[in-house]
């Protein structure tokens, strides 16, 4: 049993905690909007006051935000998680940020005398509620030794990639080739719908063909209904898309189809789809199809 810190208790965030309280975890909590959390209170999980309150509770602090803007925000002030570290805590930074932007929280980690490492997930809430969750982590190995029995009680595969900032290059690098597979996919179903075949018909042969990654079968339905609540929105996937392109960019790594992926994002947000599951790039494309008006 450990004594935890959860900072940032949205879809995924709050399922992580369901899990470590499963796994008979203490853990204290902190969300922007508490009402939100509420459920996981009256699981027993702690409230703090603040993001600062959080991390001088807690032996090993979890932190998932939406961006690198949110990050700073319950990172820096007098009521950052900062604020509340000392030597020998840990910090576990789960948002999908710039590496760059890592690299620098880990050296004021540091200065507290506290360790930082990154580690970005792949999955979704379903792969999440299933078991079945991948963790990427970045930092001193020391460090990623210490905590990797508590990233297992979240997720049965764990990885060490290097130092601080890399988990998140292959995070991102992962994010772009689930935008493009999207992308690929609709045009595949659209095409056979045109072609007179059923769209049903089209995305149960899509799914189970050679084509039928992970991302392809859990996410390929979407195009007949979409979910009511986005699983990873437009916005979020192209704020990661936007990421990979700086990354590309400075690393000399040309991004073709993520280049393209990135304008159907943009289109979704003008249609007025950006809270809408980033598989809502099938309407995008189906409205240039002419099949949706």
């Amino acid at each position: 049993m450990a004594n935890l810190g959860f900072i940032g208790l949205g879809v995924m965030g709050s399922q992580m905690v369901n899990r470590l309280l499963d796994k008979g975890h203490v853990v204290t909590g902190y969300n922007r909007t508490r009402s939100k959390a509420q459920w996981l209170v009256d699981r027993g999980m702690k409230w703090g006051e603040s993001p600062r309150a959080v991390a001088a509770a807690a032996d090993v602090t979890f932190v998932m935000v939406a961006n690198t803007e949110a990050l700073k925000s319950v990172s820096d002030g007098p009521d950052g998680f900062l604020a509340g570290l000392s030597a020998g805590k840990v910090l576990i930074d789960m948002s999908t940020v710039s590496p760059s932007a890592s690299r620098v929280l880990a050296s004021k980690v540091r200065e507290k005398g506290a360790d930082m490492v990154d580690a970005p997930v792949s999955g979704s809430v379903t792969t999440l509620q299933e078991g079945k969750l991948s963790v990427m982590v970045g930092g001193r190995r020391e460090t990623f030794d210490r905590v990797k029995p508590l990233l297992l009680d979240i997720g049965p595969k764990v990885t060490y990639v290097g130092d601080n900032g890399l988990a998140l290059s292959m995070k991102i690098a992962i994010n772009l080739s689930l935008a493009v597979q999207m992308l690929a996919f609709s045009e595949g179903v659209l095409l056979a719908e045109k072609s007179g075949i059923a769209r049903e018909t089209a995305v149960d042969v899509l799914t189970h063909s050679v084509i039928g990654s992970p991302m392809v079968q859990y996410r390929g339905p979407f195009v007949l209904k979409m979910p009511k609540e986005a699983w990873f929105n437009v916005n979020m996937m192209q704020k990661d898309m936007l990421l990979a392109l700086e990354m590309g960019n400075e690393l000399n790594v040309p991004l073709p189809t993520t280049a393209i992926v990135n304008e159907f994002l943009t289109a979704a947000r003008g249609m007025g789809m950006a809270d809408q599951d980033f598989a809502v790039i099938f309407n995008v494309l189906a409205r240039m199809s002419g099949v949706l008006k």
